[in-house]
Parts: structure tokens; sequence; C-alpha cells
């Protein structure tokens, strides 16, 4: 297995360096993907390179995986409207802050928007 040195002040590397283009523009043709284990061990080597080959989907993408997508679309957009509506900002800051410190409540007002938002969408589109 290589080991990797790195230069003086970084400690660790995690996540892609370098991703393949989707739009055709120059870049590599490969993933270069930097991993940082935090775990306990004996190992001074916790940090792993891995290269992947850009990979193309072969399937179609499903009846439900084209429904998450649209919902995850939507919520998005509800989201962004609500973050800024001035009728919801003053009950929403009160309603997060009552649910903050709650077992299962959001920990940001980002996340309890999605919450709310994405329970408004449920109950507009569900089928029962």
């Amino acid at each position: 297995m290589a080991k990797v040195n790195w230069s003086a002040g970084i400690d660790s590397v995690s996540g892609a360096l370098a991703k393949p283009s989707k739009s055709g523009q120059h870049s590599c043709e490969k993933m270069l993907l930097g991993t940082h284990r935090v775990a306990a061990t004996q190992s001074k080597d916790c940090n792993r390179l891995y290269i992947r080959k850009k990979v193309e989907r072969s399937t179609q993408p499903t009846t439900k995986e084209l429904a998450v997508r649209a919902r995850f679309a939507a919520v998005r957009a509800m989201v962004a409207e609500r973050a800024d509506d001035l009728q919801h900002i003053s009950s929403d800051q009160a309603a997060f802050i009552a649910q903050k410190d709650t077992a299962g409540g959001k920990k940001t007002m980002r996340a309890y928007l999605w919450l709310v938002c994405g329970a408004e969408y449920d109950t507009a589109h569900s089928n029962g």
C-alpha cells in the first residue's frame, strides 16, 4: 500500500481532490478521493488515497427515484421561500426554539424548516 506524506501544515485530507467533469470541460478522467480515519488505532497511517474511474449510469432512473428527486426540489424551493417569508419568521423561530432541546428536535433552523416543509409537501401529495 502506498504511503502519503503531506506537506508542512497539512495534517490530513478528506473528500474528493479531483472530480471528473460532467459537462465536458477540461478535467481529469478519474476521481481522486482522499480519506482520513479518525478511529483509535495502533497505526499512524490513517490517510488513504483512492482513484475511481468515471462511471456512466447504465439504467434509467426508476419512478420512485424520480419522485424522490421531485420531492427534494419542491421542498428545497419551499424552504428557501419560507426562510424569507416575513409572515412565518416569528412563528417559525418560536416553534424552532421550543423543539430544539427536546428529544429528536432539530438543532438548526434550516433543518427545522426542512422538517416542516417536508411534512407540508407529504400532506399535500399523499395518496390517502
